[in-house]
């Protein structure tokens, strides 16, 4: 039975990509910042760890405890929304050892298993703003394009080892928690001078009728991990889809 270790499996994409693993007679790792394990109380196959990714000791007892994996897919991450102009450094750095680092150290934890065995797949969850431009989202587009190039390059240094690395880039999706996870973080970051084009900003979200669901994102990440191909990207969602179509 092959087993899939999935982070940030709380909620949202994480949530569905894990149960739809489980669905296909996956072994399932889902693990999240507080385990919820009511969350998968009808799935024996599902077993949840506590894991924080902007930790090294929680990354390395959690690899511990899953044991040999054939799947990597690194869906923890923090979302941000507000002016760049007033958003703290310190929020900036936040964001990228969540999205960025963390997922590179995830990677860096698994490697060297998946090595060891000649065989493994990792799918890294992007997002459609690294297909085009969106606004008042710079920080959080910076940190997700980072991991872009990141697994772009590491595709190729892994691929005589028999290990694939892989890219998932949802669109927008209203079903997820990424104004509520963040709304501390994200508080003031809309100031005064910009109030007039946020607003204008939300308008359009709230009218998007082609939008992502988390299946459509659990679909796509499935296909990456069991894409034998060198493919490299994988647009989940219709909104996604149509940005890839256009670049």
């Amino acid at each position: 039975m092959n087993t899939v270790l999935i982070t940030g499996c709380s909620s949202g994409y994480g949530l569905a990509t894990a149960r739809h693993f489980h669905a296909q007679g996956w072994r399932v790792i889902a693990t999240m910042r507080r385990p919820r394990a009511d969350l998968f109380v009808d799935s024996p196959g599902i077993r949840v760890l506590a894991l924080d990714v902007t930790d090294a000791g929680s990354i390395a007892a959690a690899m511990d405890a899953a044991g040999p994996i054939d799947v990597l897919v690194n869906n923890a991450g923090l979302g941000l929304f507000g002016a760049f102009e007033a958003t703290p450094m310190a929020t900036v750095r936040e964001i990228f050892e969540a999205n960025t680092f963390g997922t590179m150290a995830m990677c860096q934890a698994a490697i060297p298993r998946m090595r060891e065995r000649g065989a493994g797949t990792i799918v890294n969850v992007t997002s459609s703003a690294t297909l085009a431009p969106f606004p008042l989202v710079a920080a959080y587009t910076a940190s997700k394009t980072a991991i872009e190039g990141f697994t772009g390059s590491l595709a190729l240094e892994l691929t005589g080892f028999g290990v694939r690395a892989k890219l998932v880039e949802p669109g927008y999706c209203p079903d997820t928690r990424f104004a509520e996870n963040g709304a501390d973080r994200m508080h003031g970051l809309v100031t005064e001078p910009y109030a007039p084009f946020a607003g204008k900003v939300f308008e359009g979200f709230a009218q998007l009728t082609a939008v992502t669901q988390p299946h459509d994102v659990a679909q796509a990440v499935w296909q990456a991990a069991n894409d034998a191909s060198t493919r490299l990207r994988y647009a989940a969602g219709a909104d996604a889809l149509a940005l890839a179509r256009a670049a």
